[in-house]
């Protein structure tokens, strides 16, 4: 699961022409946290998944790869 959750946090900020530090900065969640997921080494918890997907707009279904939604 995790790699979806990477492919997918990489993309949405691609999307939205975001890098760590930005994302970091508007979401309030660590930008080495956010270089550990996207680089496989942990996982999202569900707080930091709600926030995802209410800044990104998308499910957390979405986030985690059960939904192309």
């Amino acid at each position: 699961m995790q790699i979806m959750v990477a492919d997918r946090i990489r993309a949405l900020m691609q999307e939205n022409g975001l890098n760590q530090v930005r994302l970091a900065a508007q979401t309030g969640i660590r930008q080495n946290t956010i270089s550990a997921w996207l680089l496989g080494k942990k996982e999202p918890c569900i707080q930091s998944l709600w926030i995802l997907a209410d800044y990104f707009q998308v499910s957390i279904d979405y986030l985690v790869g059960r939904s192309d939604d």
